[in-house]
């Protein structure tokens, strides 16, 4: 700071109250728009105000002190928002648990060179995952995307992250589709449908024929099955019939039950879709009868299970996970226990003989309560009944 601030503070400080003084300056930082030195003047203040030492060398618990250190956090993060400087402003309110304000900021961020900040802040750190994805697939393209998704464990807005990687790929799909299309055929395709588009040409698919990174369908395509969005499962659908079209060679062969990848997610999603429901169910009842368990271990049971909870069936799958999946171990698509799904079900005898079967007394107990009407009489002891 310049020489002059040095002398008027020596002034006010002599001939006023020493709050003028920081008052003063904490005037001339917001007017050079220094809002972190802002933050710690105006800390200072309050200092002053309560007594307190003006230099703070431990951690103060006292009540008033730590209110005002969240308004005056508050406050500056507010500056630097309205100045722009959404990265600045984080410290400020991600140290007081506040970050609607800087979601909010983030949502209304235009792309620039110098973004890697807002990215970290709005994907990394979760304040904003699905513009933080955005973010990513508009400027590193699919690849970074897709990678930065699998490596964090998003859950705010995770379907809307889905779709959003479904919707990219889809339409780059589409749109490389159409150029060939009218290539061939000398007229512009009108369907942004891949199911209208691919309807009655065969010769799109020839030996080398794709039309976006393999690798990159096979990402995207699992996370299908965590949606329950109409829209989004329908273009989930086309992406796999899609992927059904292409040559052999671009089949990569999953683990069970999908092992055959494209047909086995297209019958997860078409049975969430509610479409031919039984029959895409036999798919996976199929796989659970005949995968062989030293190699598949209980993944096709633990899958059948999902799908069936999913679709509101929670008798089968009860059934489902009491016969084909191995409860205790420790790894496959987490699901509900089978005495889970007992109460889910309403099925209280099962739960109790499968808790005598396990030694489980409390589980037991449980259920023999659970079973018993809540409206029977009990008599009381001096014989007058309840």
């Amino acid at each position: 700071m310049t020489s002059p601030i040095f002398e008027e503070l020596d002034r006010l400080v002599e001939s006023a109250d020493p709050v003028q003084a920081l008052d003063h300056l904490i005037a001339s930082l917001m007017e050079t728009g220094d809002y972190g030195l802002v933050f710690e003047a105006r800390l200072m203040k309050r200092r002053y105000e309560l007594g307190m030492p003006l230099i703070q060398t431990d951690q103060i618990s006292e009540g008033d002190y730590q209110q005002s250190v969240m308004e005056i956090a508050r406050e500056v993060g507010g500056l630097f928002l309205a100045a722009g400087n959404i990265t600045r402003a984080w410290p400020y309110f991600r140290a007081i648990g506040e970050t609607k304000p800087v979601e909010e900021a983030i949502d209304k961020f235009e792309p620039t060179e110098d973004m890697e900040g807002i990215v970290s802040i709005a994907f990394q750190e979760g304040v904003h995952p699905l513009k933080g994805l955005q973010l990513i697939l508009g400027n590193q393209g699919m690849c970074r995307a897709l990678t930065a998704f699998g490596m964090n464990a998003v859950q705010k807005d995770r379907d809307k992250c889905i779709a959003l990687l479904a919707r990219h790929l889809h339409g780059e799909i589409v749109r490389r589709m159409a150029e060939v299309i009218e290539a061939e055929e000398k007229t512009q395709p009108s369907g942004t449908s891949l199911v209208e588009l691919m309807a009655g040409r065969p010769w799109l698919f020839g030996e080398w024929d794709y039309y976006t990174d393999t690798s990159h369908l096979l990402s995207v395509i699992p996370y299908g099955i965590e949606l329950r969005d109409e829209e989004t499962l329908a273009l989930f659908y086309e992406l796999c019939d899609y992927g059904q079209h292409l040559n052999a060679q671009f089949h990569s062969t999953g683990v069970p039950p999908f092992e055959k990848q494209f047909e086995a997610y297209g019958h997860y999603i078409q049975a969430l879709r509610g479409i031919d429901v039984d029959a895409h169910l036999d798919y996976f009842r199929q796989q659970v009868a005949s995968a062989d368990p030293e190699v598949a271990g209980d993944a096709p049971g633990r899958t059948l299970a999902r799908l069936l909870i999913a679709l509101g069936r929670t008798e089968e799958a009860l059934r489902t996970v009491i016969d084909h999946v191995m409860e205790d171990a420790p790894w496959g698509a987490p699901v509900p226990t089978a005495l889970q799904l007992c109460y889910q079900a309403k099925d209280f005898s099962t739960m109790r003989d499968l808790a005598r079967e396990r030694g489980d007394a409390l589980s037991y107990a449980a259920a023999a309560i659970l079973e018993r009407p809540r409206n029977v009489s009990v008599p009381l002891p001096d014989g007058h009944g309840s």
